[in-house]
């Protein structure tokens, strides 16, 4: 079973949650594995303490032009959708910023004049946090996208009974790269205006993508009712409510995982991992 934790915004405590579910998981005797996604600002290893066993390059695969084959006839940049390519006079230009790496420049041209060679763009960490497999992606600093180094993480994900999924932040691309495949989605969210906001934002994302998929509040003893009023007209099922407690912020504080050290989140934290594995989100 795969579970994606993700969130509409940042600071929702969608690490917290992410790494308390795959450390509990763990110790109850399941194969877990954690994976995080957020490739851009990754911290899981913060809190599981990792021993790194294994650190290999992230490549993702871009253009190199022939010039002696090319005869600069424009079909590689019409094909391209994402503007990574472009014919100007006798030059044929790539922008390795915007390429995708899909191939379709090679499919097209006649000439044969266009290979692809890989471009490093981030280091992928494998290890061990105790029972807990651990897989990490860090996008190197400058790199414009971050699914292919997603995509890398996912794909070193090994064979086990649970993989929890800690996703970056929002409903863009490397959010929906992150969830796509899993069998449900928890979408963690705050009881504040922009908490609401960012929920709605990733409530469509999920319906877009056919998502199986629940909310949980974090801190839900502070700030409005107003998400569970949105969640009772969509009819969104709240999965959990964690309350809002100091002992929590210390435990972060200190890079603890909270279940660990605060009691009655773990009990939270337990009846909502039970909740996730019986399929209740719908």
């Amino acid at each position: 079973m795969k579970i994606a934790i993700a969130s509409g915004k940042g600071g929702t405590g969608k690490t917290t949650i992410a790494t308390s579910l795959a450390h509990l998981a763990a110790t109850d005797g399941r194969t877990v594995a954690y994976l995080d996604c957020d490739v851009e600002e990754p911290n899981g290893h913060l809190f599981l303490k990792p021993q790194i066993l294994r650190e290999e390059p992230i490549n993702k695969l871009i253009p190199v032009v022939d010039a002696d084959r090319c005869t600069h006839c424009g079909l590689c940049s019409q094909a391209c959708r994402f503007g990574a390519i472009a014919c100007v006079g006798q030059q044929t230009l790539i922008f390795t910023e915007l390429c995708h790496s899909c191939g379709g420049c090679l499919l097209v041209c006649p000439q044969e004049a266009i290979r692809e060679v890989p471009k490093p763009i981030g280091l992928l960490r494998i290890g061990t946090s105790g029972p807990l497999q651990f897989v990490e992606g860090v996008l190197n600093v400058g790199e414009a996208m971050s699914p292919p180094a997603i995509h890398a993480v996912k794909d070193a994900a090994p064979d086990v009974d649970l993989t929890i999924l800690d996703c970056p932040p929002g409903t863009s691309c490397p959010v929906i790269e992150s969830v796509r495949g899993c069998d449900h989605l928890l979408l963690v969210t705050e009881p504040t205006p922009f908490g609401l906001n960012d929920l709605k934002l990733a409530v469509e994302m999920a319906r877009a993508l056919k998502l199986r998929f629940g909310v949980a509040v974090n801190r839900a003893n502070t700030g409005d009712r107003e998400v569970w009023s949105y969640c009772r007209r969509q009819r969104i099922d709240i999965l959990a409510e964690i309350p809002d407690d100091r002992a929590v912020a210390e435990a972060y504080s200190r890079g603890e995982i909270v279940v660990e050290s605060v009691p009655q989140v773990a009990e939270c934290i337990r009846s909502l991992l039970e909740t996730l594995q019986s399929g209740a989100p719908a």
